[in-house]
């Protein structure tokens, strides 16, 4: 199975999704028709190795900052300054802190298998633009884990928006994940960043099992069942998320991983955004255009949980229906059914999930249904009651006040 792109790898820098119309205005699209289906569907285009192996940078580099030249516009930018302000506040709401390592040591076991620290390298997952994901097994603890590995200096060469570089989308990666704890949300184990070297590596919880999309394709989806058990999974997840002013900016079925027991972990927060105070309007736009919301293609700013709210729509119309609700053969056609074309269901679909699947992919933003409703609703629940709201494991009082306060504010908002 190749599931390297529920971590993020496959992606090419972002193409920015840009209107149609708006208020009677056109905009012209250098290209747009160009651009494949691969891209419309999944936001990323498969890269081939490069060819390099895993701690093979032997060069010194001693006193060289990959950050400092690195180019983060505002809202990149703020999102940072807020997660490091919750960092230094204590505002961590983890039961286990990310482990960082800041020294390298590359070798070898006694069979001649590649080693980072105390991890063996196995094989391959996946490779692509931003770098490579490899499946390791600790040699301490026996365990596997999935091992994001990049090239600094490649990052900083990469532009993923006019202004941003991929090493931008990976550090606010990896300060959000340091954040948060969810049995929803893959779990970041370890960070190790030499200053020597030219390597970054980010140690994950391996999920050992499957993506929601396996077996979803066309004709049919997974059936009602297991697509109810799957959506709970991703809006507990989601709205711990939101719960905190996260952002996740991306869901779709290739970032949900599914464990041998069936539990959906959310994952790939290399486009996420942290927001402050619930004013969540942004201008950077979602990564994936046929998971695109209405608003987003029309608007230079949108409101982003109301966007991850639609992006879970249109996943679980394609678990259920093995199909996407608006897809054209170009970008500019795409976001037009988007923006203009009725959402169509069959007759015969249960009409508590048709009512689900309306009110998710409402396109007023205003008036979609919010995630907190989506808790209570009839088909939803099922046999299996609401969804239960984790807020978060926290150490102190002043942190779980926080939580609180943070999940709060998003009920009262639903």
């Amino acid at each position: 199975m190749d599931c390297c792109s529920c971590f993020g790898f496959l992606r090419k820098p972002k193409q920015r999704p840009m209107p149609i119309s708006s208020g009677g205005r056109s905009y012209n699209h250098n290209n747009i028709n160009n651009l494949s289906q691969e891209l419309l569907l999944n936001g990323e285009i498969d890269d081939n190795d490069d060819g390099e192996d895993d701690a093979s940078f032997n060069g010194d580099i001693t006193g060289t900052s990959y950050c400092d030249n690195a180019e983060v516009p505002n809202g990149a930018k703020r999102s940072e300054e807020i997660l490091r302000l919750r960092e230094l506040n204590g505002l961590v709401c983890r039961q286990y802190p990310v482990k960082e390592t800041h020294l390298l040591v590359p070798s070898e076991d006694e069979n001649g298998n590649k080693m980072v620290n105390e991890y063996v390298r196995e094989y391959k997952i996946g490779a692509g633009s931003y770098g490579k994901v490899v499946l390791y097994r600790s040699s301490i603890d026996g365990k596997h884990y999935a091992i994001k590995a990049f090239h600094k200096s490649h990052l900083l060469k990469l532009r993923v928006a006019p202004s941003e570089t991929a090493m931008s989308d990976v550090l606010r990666e990896v300060l959000i994940m340091k954040m948060v704890d969810h049995p929803n949300i893959v779990n970041l184990i370890e960070v190790i960043d030499d200053p020597t070297t030219d390597h970054f590596y980010m140690v994950l919880e391996y999920v050992d099992g499957k993506r929601v999309w396996d077996g979803s394709g066309p004709p049919g989806g997974i059936g009602e069942d297991t697509a109810r058990k799957y959506l709970r999974d991703v809006v507990s997840g989601l709205m711990y998320l939101h719960a905190h002013n996260i952002v996740h900016g991306d869901i779709k079925p290739d970032n949900l991983l599914v464990t041998h027991s069936g539990t959906v972990k959310i994952g790939d927060f290399s486009i996420s955004q942290v927001v402050e105070d619930d004013n969540d309007e942004l201008r950077r736009s979602p990564g994936t255009p046929v998971f695109t919301a209405p608003e987003c293609c029309v608007c230079l700013t949108y409101h982003g949980k109301a966007a991850d709210t639609w992006a879970v729509g249109v996943t679980l119309y394609c678990m259920i229906l093995g199909q996407y609700p608006f897809l054209g053969e170009t970008l500019h056609d795409t976001y037009d059914k988007i923006v203009n074309n009725p959402l169509v269901l069959p007759d015969e679909l249960n009409a508590q999930l048709k009512d689900l699947l309306e009110g998710l992919l409402c396109k007023d933003p205003a008036r979609r249904i919010t995630l907190a409703a989506v808790t209570n609703h009839t088909w939803v629940i099922g046999d299996e009651g609401p969804i239960p709201q984790y807020l978060c494991w926290c150490k102190h009082s002043s942190m779980q006040r926080e939580g609180n306060r943070l999940m709060g504010a998003t009920t009262a908002h639903a």
